[in-house]
């Protein structure tokens, strides 16, 4: 979300790297270690070291690493977001911002002042030993371009890696991720395949739907048998990986100076998991020329109805529009009015907006309801969109090659070759 800013308001995005970020760790516990075999003092066998800075085997040194650098952002100024822990934004006269996003030893930032990145950078390099890496290029593993026509992000380096370890690299490509309105089950008596291998594809391909949103359906459908996989499950895996060799090169591209609210849609599919019968819903927000956030989930509960599975799929839609509402505000984007969420169903949008229960809709969690307080206090609007304009199609069921192709290319995915030439 803050790329899309960034790209909507023409700023750069920087990158710097803390050195021997462990190294900083403050302990806020007492911390001993054995003196260890070998190593032994003569006469001080039960004496113990204490450690003062932290270790990277420590399960919390990534949360308390971090520490020092908030106390120093807080001294200069900036404010912590309450609703993203990571984000700091400094706000000074006239509009002028700047925006950090800090990942352990990594951070990001970008803003419209180049002033404010000077001193930023000055105080950072006082106070820690850090490398200026100059314009954001290669950020957790995702890969960033940024040109006069706007920012790419893609993991192609990624995408090729998870090919060769899994001996995928001279496969055929496959123009989708699944074979239209194909049904994974159980499959109890097909023939099982080594759980480990699959739990390694599926984790690999998890990490991509960072930025490649049209495989997060098909992820999350095979990440559900993950314990006890067949041939058959194995074979979907491997149809992702050969839709993968085929479009290497694809990422998410926010083009430049596009101005755009935050914009949402939620669908789901009914009973659509043949072993339990509950439902798969989806969501994408767009905001500029691509999406910002997506997710592909199976619901909790075994819903009656078409409208209660849309019911809830609009809800839990809503709840996270909320939050990248708060997000944005947080970022001096204060987007007028209401969020618009587009749902394809009359009932749910009627049942969101009618506070009376009808007979039909008691049995529906109260929960759900949620949706119509929000609704009614002016911070979601549910409005109508036919079927073909659903967006998130792609996140609830497998498609036919060309509706697949349109919708990836609506929601942002491309080569970045697309918009250079």
């Amino acid at each position: 979300m803050v790329i899309a800013l960034a790209a909507q308001s023409l700023w750069p995005i920087f990158q710097m790297d803390v050195k021997s970020a462990f190294l900083h760790e403050t302990l806020e516990e007492q911390v001993y270690v054995t003196q260890p075999p070998g190593y032994i003092k003569t006469g001080n066998e039960n004496q113990v070291y204490k450690l003062k800075k932290g270790s990277l085997r420590f399960k919390t040194s990534p949360a308390g690493m971090v520490q020092p650098y908030r106390e120093l952002f807080l001294k200069e100024g900036f404010h912590k977001c309450p609703y993203e822990h990571t984000l700091f934004v400094k706000i000074r006269d006239e509009g002028r911002i700047l925006i950090v996003c800090l990942y352990v030893d990594d951070l990001i930032f970008t803003g419209n002042d180049p002033a404010m990145f000077e001193k930023f950078k000055k105080s950072m390099m006082t106070e820690f030993e850090m490398s200026d890496l100059g314009l954001m290029h290669y950020f957790l593993g995702i890969e960033i371009v940024q040109s006069a026509d706007g920012i790419f992000v893609c993991q192609k380096k990624y995408v090729r890696e998870i090919l060769d370890r899994f001996q995928m690299q001279d496969c055929n490509p496959a123009s989708t991720l699944a074979e239209f309105n194909l049904k994974i089950n159980k499959d109890h008596e097909g023939k099982k395949v080594e759980n480990t291998l699959f739990k390694q594809i599926v984790r690999s391909l998890m990490y991509l739907t960072a930025t490649r949103p049209e495989i997060m359906h098909s992820v999350s459908q095979i990440s559900r048998y993950m314990e006890s996989p067949t041939k058959m499950h194995l074979a979907a895996a491997k149809r992702i990986l050969r839709y993968l060799q085929g479009t290497r090169d694809f990422g998410l591209f926010f083009k430049k100076g596009i101005k755009s609210d935050l914009v949402g849609y939620t669908d789901s599919d009914y009973a659509g998991d043949v072993d339990d019968r509950k439902s798969t819903y989806g969501c994408i927000f767009m905001m500029g020329s691509a999406a910002v956030s997506w997710s592909s989930k199976k619901q909790p509960i075994v819903t009656l109805s078409m409208t209660e599975t849309e019911l809830i799929a609009a809800t839990s839609c809503a709840c996270q529009a909320l939050w990248l509402k708060k997000i944005l505000e947080e970022l001096q984007f204060n987007q007028e009015g209401a969020v618009v969420i587009y749902c394809d169903n009359n009932s749910t949008i009627k049942l969101s907006k009618n506070p009376v229960l009808h007979g039909r809709s008691k049995h529906i969690d109260v929960k759900y309801h949620y949706l119509r307080d929000l609704d009614k206090d002016g911070k979601i609007d549910l409005k109508y969109c036919r079927s073909e304009e659903q967006l998130t199609d792609i996140f609830t069921k497998a498609l036919k090659v060309f509706p697949f192709q349109d919708l990836r290319k609506i929601i942002g995915v491309c080569t970045l070759k697309r918009f250079v030439n």
